[in-house]
């Protein structure tokens, strides 16, 4: 903006503005070059140059730092609800289809008048865990600082429960070590404080600190179809309430339970609002097995939990040398577990079901049938002259 009042004086002029002798800047100095003046000798020239260039560096990093961007990642069990999840988050009001491998979104967040918009990263892993080799996909060294996981556990089918999450949580887990050790052959500085990230979520003073092994980076798990699990009887809601609770404040992660009630949609958006764009999440927690769980990561501690479902006697006869295989074998107990078939040994990937598509199918069908067709004739031809030759 400018003002043609040649005769305001310099020394009337806002901070940082200047009068060039005809017109009177209003824009600050570090957006626009300075005029030099017939008093300033060459080393006043080029002190304001590299006082520009700063202003002009500092500015563009405080504009760039307005805006956040955030990746989340969804993993869990085939038709758990992950898509319902992120359409919920981003309030479109879509009906949800089964994802086909892996499937990126992505939603802004305006954070004022005239400012950046902040932009989440949604990815989504379909399949359940016969697909583990994309996970190396959109975990990259590049965007691993602002990366968080969602496991999203079907709760209406605990018998295929365990399997899933140890599945998906190695998997991920060897994957973002991975990155973290490529991370620190070339930046260990950055690696590091990527690792002392993930202990921002537990008080300095927490008792189990020297206890638990936090996941390497953000995680939350989501309990999906709370609305069938709380029909279930109270002592199987006891124990998987207890081996979650577990489970997620071992690996330093937050734990809700959701459904299509509204109250716990509000629950669910609130937590992954705050892993996609940074927002404070909820602080209300529930510990209680006969309500839907709701724990953000540090609320929850081992004596809170208590020890797993089983008697002394029992728990002298599991084998276990870590604490999770102890809560394994007993959550294995109440409920033996079933092998999902979510991997099946398909030789040919055009002909495994999860990637069907009826137009494409029947084209394939006809090539095939056409290609099959030629090899009958080309044998043919082949064998005639196979017979010519020997006759000759």
């Amino acid at each position: 903006m400018h003002c043609d009042v040649s005769y305001v004086t310099e020394r009337d002029l806002p901070p940082g503005c200047y009068n060039d002798g005809k017109r009177v800047s209003l824009i600050p100095v570090s957006k626009r070059e300075r005029m030099p003046r017939p008093s300033d000798s060459l080393w006043d020239i080029a002190i304001a140059e590299v006082q520009e260039k700063e202003n002009a560096t500092n500015e563009d990093d405080s504009e760039g730092a307005m805006q956040s961007d955030r990746s989340v990642f969804l993993i869990g069990n085939k038709n758990g609800g992950k898509t319902t999840i992120i359409l919920r988050c981003l309030d479109r009001d879509e009906v949800s289809k089964p994802t086909l491998a892996l499937e990126y979104t992505f939603g802004r967040r305006a954070k004022g008048h005239n400012t950046p918009k902040d932009i989440a990263h949604f990815w989504e892993l379909g399949g359940g865990t016969s697909l583990l080799d994309l996970i190396s996909i959109p975990i990259t060294s590049e965007n691993l600082r602002s990366f968080s996981v969602v496991l999203v556990l079907d709760l209406s089918k605990p018998e295929e429960l365990w399997p899933a999450m140890e599945s998906l949580l190695n998997s991920t887990r060897n994957h973002v070590n991975k990155v973290l050790a490529d991370i620190g052959k070339t930046n260990s500085k950055l690696a590091n404080q990527i690792k002392q990230d993930v202990w921002k979520s537990l008080p300095t003073d927490h008792p189990d600190r020297e206890l638990i092994d936090p996941f390497p980076i953000p995680l939350l798990l989501i309990g999906s179809k709370y609305d069938i699990f709380q029909d279930f009887e109270s002592e199987k809601r006891k124990v998987i309430c207890k081996t979650l609770r577990f489970v997620s404040h071992y690996y330093g992660a937050s734990l809700m339970f959701t459904s299509k009630s509204e109250s716990l949609k509000a629950v669910t958006r609130s937590f992954i609002n705050h892993l996609a764009f940074g927002l404070d999440k909820s602080k209300s927690v529930s510990l209680d097995h006969n309500k839907p769980l709701h724990i953000p990561a540090g609320s929850d501690s081992l004596s809170q939990i208590g020890s797993p479902p089983a008697t002394s006697s029992d728990l002298r006869q599991f084998s276990g040398s870590t604490p999770m295989e102890l809560w394994k074998n007993v959550y294995k107990r109440f409920f033996p577990q079933q092998s999902t078939n979510d991997r099946k040994d398909v030789k040919d990937p055009a002909k495994d079901p999860q990637y069907a598509e009826k137009d494409v199918d029947s084209m394939r069908t006809q090539k095939d049938q056409e290609l099959e067709q030629y090899k009958r004739n080309a044998d043919k031809s082949w064998k005639t002259m196979a017979l010519d030759s020997r006759a000759r």
